[in-house]
């Protein structure tokens, strides 16, 4: 865990290796395209499609990570769950950093992306690692400042975890805190901007139709993600009956629908991951990990600067800054 307090602390990019469960490690990578060497990276891509390979999508996906585009995997945070046993990949998360704008002002939303586990490692309590964690790193490092998020699925079970995750999440059902069911400006002004430019991403065509209203894509099958339709029946029911209930309202399964989901990762859903997702035994690390990460960044900074008798370059006291 030291370890990992120092990559957090100190990298410009997450690399981060950490226990994920009794027997599997996982390795948190922002960017690898940007500083991991070719043969690496092949490794890397080669890993994550070897675990799709043994999923029901099979090695049909040709989109995102799967490509082994370099521009792609450059603006893609990668958590894999390796078996300690044998060090064999079993599971992956890849989130895609969109560059979008509110205004004048530039502001990046992290997608969700795709989650991919061994179908004979399920029930294994990774679940932590693969919808969470890289969220919660992220909004430690940034400084406890809120970081949109946004997941295209058709899945209710998908659908359901992130509304209950994230704050301000549109859409979802209506009668929750967490679930206001509300459109804002800034919604729609973010979704805008993912499906003029960003399709890519997540393997939708051209030929899909946004509906802004409520945001649907209709005929989202079509850009690679091909192998991911699903019918109803056939995609994992939420316990909530609730989301069951939405999707089937929204959605054209036939046809090969999508619901675009815009929130946020704040302080609140930080507290509320580690108190109900992270298990027990991982909690004390993890809120380690937090707190040396926000001292490194928050509190060193304003002790160097009231240190009036040495010169820290950028921190420097004041008395002997340059006009």
């Amino acid at each position: 865990m030291l370890r990992a307090f120092l990559g957090l602390a100190r990298q410009r990019y997450l690399n981060l290796k950490l226990p994920a469960a009794p027997g599997y490690d996982c390795v948190v990578l922002e960017r690898p395209a940007l500083w991991m060497e070719d043969a690496d990276l092949d490794a890397l891509v080669a890993e994550l499609r070897s675990v799709a390979a043994r999923t029901e999508a099979g090695a049909d996906l040709g989109y995102g990570v799967f490509s082994g585009d370099r521009d792609r995997l450059a603006r893609t945070i990668i958590t894999l769950v390796r078996r300690r046993a044998d060090n064999a990949p079993v599971a992956f998360n890849a989130l895609a950093m969109i560059d979008l704008r509110l205004g004048p002002r530039p502001v990046e939303v992290l997608h969700l992306g795709l989650v991919m586990v061994d179908p004979e490692e399920r029930s294994r309590g990774l679940s932590w690692v693969l919808y969470g964690l890289t969220c919660f790193l992220l909004l430690v490092r940034g400084g406890l400042r809120p970081v949109w998020v946004s997941n295209v699925s058709q899945v209710p079970a998908v659908i359901g975890m992130v509304a209950e995750s994230f704050g301000q999440v549109f859409p979802a059902p209506q009668g929750e805190r967490n679930r206001p069911g509300r459109r804002s400006l800034t919604h729609l002004l973010l979704a805008r901007q993912i499906m003029a430019g960003h399709r890519h991403v997540f393997g939708v065509g051209p030929e899909a139709v946004f509906d802004e209203t409520r945001f649907v894509i209709a005929n989202a099958y079509t850009g690679g993600s091909d192998a991911l339709k699903k019918q109803l029946d056939q995609a994992a029911p939420h316990r909530d009956p609730a989301f069951n209930a939405f999707c089937a309202s929204c959605l054209d399964y036939e046809r090969g629908d999508d619901l675009l989901q815009i929130g946020v990762a704040d302080l609140p859903t930080g507290f509320a991951y580690l108190a109900k997702s992270v298990p027990r035994r991982s909690v004390a690390g993890l809120t380690l990990l937090a707190t040396g990460a926000a001292l490194q960044r928050l509190v060193l900074p304003l002790v160097s600067w009231l240190d009036a008798d040495r010169d820290h370059g950028i921190l420097r006291p004041y008395r002997n800054r340059r006009p």
